[in-house]
């Protein structure tokens, strides 16, 4: 058991950044490219759950506490 760990940890490493779309040589993915990733997900999160309501309302309550 104590085996299986440390081949699983050898495979892991193996590949490297460039198995990620989207990522540069250090691993990291462009902002632009993960914002392209989320914003579907979240526009759909929005529309699914009215989520601008909350948004808008909260938005509003912050600038009222604000004193704008």
């Amino acid at each position: 058991m104590a085996d299986t760990a440390s081949r699983t940890l050898v495979r892991t490493r193996g590949h490297g950044a460039s198995a990620t779309p989207g990522a540069g040589p250090s691993g990291h993915r462009h902002p632009l490219v993960a914002t392209a990733m989320v914003l579907p997900l979240a526009a759909f999160l929005v529309v699914a759950f009215g989520g601008w309501e909350a948004v808008v309302t909260h938005a509003s309550s912050v600038g009222v506490m604000l004193g704008r």
